[in-house]
């Protein structure tokens, strides 16, 4: 990072959703200076009476900034955003982002950012109980050293190798969590069907390797939108031919009142519908 700019570096966060107030409150609990910006403003109060600053847009936030976290909806998002903050930017300034957007969307957002502007892709692997105390999976691709301490107050730090390595795995991961949800799912909807008692399926796969499944389909903490999950399953499914993928996909779509809530409601309707 730059030089002379004191003991702390100067932190700006853009994007205050469901994962990004949380993550965002971690560091300024820290004590890390900080200046935070959101789409819709009233999420930006909050943060403004715990002592951050706020800024009017995203390129007055991130003016000042050393290192800018993004946590954003989409590649779309992303692009946005970068779009309005890129002219803004300092050389020596290193910019994380922890969307879930999918590699070439991360590297094209690496490449869009200015001369002398760093990046790091450092998507997230767990919901917003995992980050507002600070035990999520952070997920890094780039040169991850000069904010391994910041991303520490996330949760526990992986380095996954050059820029997009971070968002490819969590691409990989987060479609395994998604598809194992709905094959659970299915797997307590044909217990019902084949007239099972629920504590007994349930008991069974808790003594399965399914059990971390059979946990995640059962949380009331987790806040993982079933909207966030199908787009996360549409990157994965057009970065390979992924036929299962696809089934997932048509399974999250079906229910689009389900869309604003978390995941594990797919299972609680697959169910009530066997």
């Amino acid at each position: 990072m730059n030089d002379n700019r004191g003991d702390a570096p100067r932190i700006a966060f853009l994007g205050l959703g469901l994962m990004g107030a949380p993550m965002a409150r971690r560091l300024l609990d820290a004590g890390c200076p900080l200046t935070v910006w959101n789409r819709t403003s009233a999420a930006a109060q909050p943060f403004a009476a715990a002592g951050a600053a706020i800024g009017s847009s995203a390129a007055e936030a991130v003016r000042e900034a050393d290192v800018v976290f993004t946590m954003l909806a989409d590649p779309a998002a992303v692009a946005e955003v970068g779009a309005a903050m890129a002219p803004a930017l300092r050389p020596g300034t290193i910019v994380v982002d922890t969307s879930s957007i999918g590699p070439d969307a991360a590297r094209a957002a690496a490449e869009r950012l200015p001369a002398g502007v760093a990046y790091v892709d450092a998507p997230v692997m767990g919901s917003v109980d995992k980050a507002a105390a600070g035990e999520l999976l952070v997920l890094a691709g780039g040169d991850l050293e000069p904010v391994a301490e910041l991303l520490a107050h996330f949760g526990t730090v992986r380095a996954c190798g050059p820029v997009g390595s971070g968002a490819a795995l969590k691409a990989v991961l987060i479609n395994a969590v998604i598809g194992g949800v709905v094959l659970t799912a299915e797997a307590l909807a044909l217990g019902k069907s084949l007239g099972l008692p629920d504590d007994l399926v349930r008991d069974g796969l808790a003594a399965s390797p399914l059990a971390g499944l059979l946990q995640r389909v059962s949380t009331t903490t987790a806040h993982y939108p079933v909207t966030h999950a199908a787009k996360d399953v549409r990157l994965a499914s057009a970065a390979a031919d992924l036929p299962l993928a696809r089934t997932v996909l048509d399974r999250l779509l079906a229910y689009p009142d389900l869309a604003a809530k978390d995941l594990a409601v797919i299972a609680d309707r697959i169910v009530a519908e066997a």
